[in-house]
């Protein structure tokens, strides 16, 4: 009975490891080639690549399978991996051509043909970088975009250092909703260059890449071109705040209002920065409204005054700038006293005047009345001696 018990035993334990072997050997053979012709396209966007790439070779066996493709890319210069499964046989996305592109891609297998397991291929590169041209400091400097009131972008520069007289920049623009890039139409000009560009009216251009490109030429030297991407939602600069109003609702309670800034940003999109001045004491303060409420420190305070500027908010951009400060607003403690002094007093040295001039005026005749009084009554005693 030890015997068959020994034997049942065995006869497990040999069904069970041929199993799992076969597992293991069925796994083992499984292999899937990388994808081919695995590229990355510059279709002329000014930084907006396309990876592409063909299915991998002997993919037919693998019917009963998913197969999808995982694609890592990043810029030379980072550490981080962008990582994307998709099944299709693309991706795009934006870059900063200033710098090259690296990226790597494989296929995954997944389903009844692997058992449920997941096999993966070996991976294929690929890089991309612009031909290097002109030294660094041909570069332009100081680069600026703004998009005033969320309606006119305007960008400006600085010429390149040590660039020759004949060096001269050309902009050019694309985004998500054109056909190709564009050049800049309106130039700004300095000295007969141009330093910067006056954009057209754009259609839709936000919350999406909008890529430019600032090149140059010489007949004397090659010039470098620079590269930028921005979301325009994010350098918007509103126009400042304007009718400002202050009331004093009760020897605490002030009211600070002011009316939103023109162009089409929406009101709930603003934050505003208070700036506020109480005598001699000045603190500043934010709200999303165009009002607000706060209480005076001191009921013997003379002078109260405040200005205000706005930016676009967090919850319509990620960043944004601040608009100019307003024009100061100002309310005065007891006014009405000092205009009230102000009329008083020299109505009263006007008044004392005329007063003065009346009593000298009265006294005046009042002596004329006498002497005619007088004269007379001599007149007359003077007739009767004679008769």
């Amino acid at each position: 009975m030890a015997f068959i018990h020994l034997d049942i035993g065995c006869l497990y334990a040999i069904l069970i490891c041929t199993a799992f072997g076969s597992t293991l050997s069925s796994n083992a053979e499984i292999k899937v080639n990388p994808p081919q012709d695995f590229a990355i396209a510059d279709p002329g966007y000014l930084g907006y690549l396309c990876f592409q790439w063909q299915p991998p070779l002997s993919l037919g066996k693998f019917k009963e399978c998913t197969v999808e493709y995982e694609l890592k890319y990043r810029s030379i210069d980072s550490e981080n991996w962008k990582t994307i499964i998709t099944k299709n046989l693309y991706y795009k996305d934006g870059f900063d051509l200033n710098k090259a592109v690296e990226a790597k891609i494989r296929t995954l297998l997944q389903g009844q043909c692997t058992s449920g397991s997941a096999v993966q291929s070996s991976w294929s590169e690929a890089t991309y970088s612009t031909s290097p041209q002109g030294n660094l400091e041909t570069k332009i400097q100081d680069m600026d975009c703004i998009y005033y009131d969320w309606q006119y972008l305007l960008c400006s520069w600085k010429l390149g250092i040590g660039v020759h007289f004949d060096t001269n920049y050309n902009l050019f623009y694309w985004y998500e909703g054109l056909d190709c890039a564009l050049q800049c139409a309106d130039y700004m000009k300095g000295n007969g260059k141009n330093i910067g560009c006056r954009f057209p009216y754009l259609e839709s251009p936000d919350y999406k890449d909008f890529y430019i490109c600032v090149n140059g030429s010489s007949k004397s030297q090659l010039i470098r071109p620079s590269y930028f991407i921005f979301q325009l939602q994010n350098i918007v600069k509103p126009s400042p705040p304007d009718y400002l109003s202050i009331i004093v609702k009760n020897s605490e309670e002030i009211n600070l209002k002011w009316s939103m800034p023109t162009g089409p940003i929406p009101a709930k999109c603003f934050i505003y920065e208070i700036e506020f001045t109480e005598d001699d004491t000045t603190w500043v303060t934010t709200t999303f409204e165009n009002e607000i409420y706060i209480t005076r420190t001191s009921n013997k305070s003379q002078q109260l005054c405040f200005l205000v500027r706005s930016k676009v908010n967090i919850y319509c951009s990620d960043d944004g700038i601040w608009s100019e400060w307003s024009d100061k607003q100002c309310w005065k403690g007891d006014i009405w006293k000092e205009t009230l002094l102000f009329f008083l007093i020299p109505f009263a040295f006007v008044s004392l005047f005329i007063l003065l001039i009346i009593c000298l005026l009265l006294y005046n005749q009042n002596t004329l009345l006498k002497m005619v009084f007088h004269t007379k009554k001599e007149v007359f005693s003077h007739q009767e001696t004679l008769f």
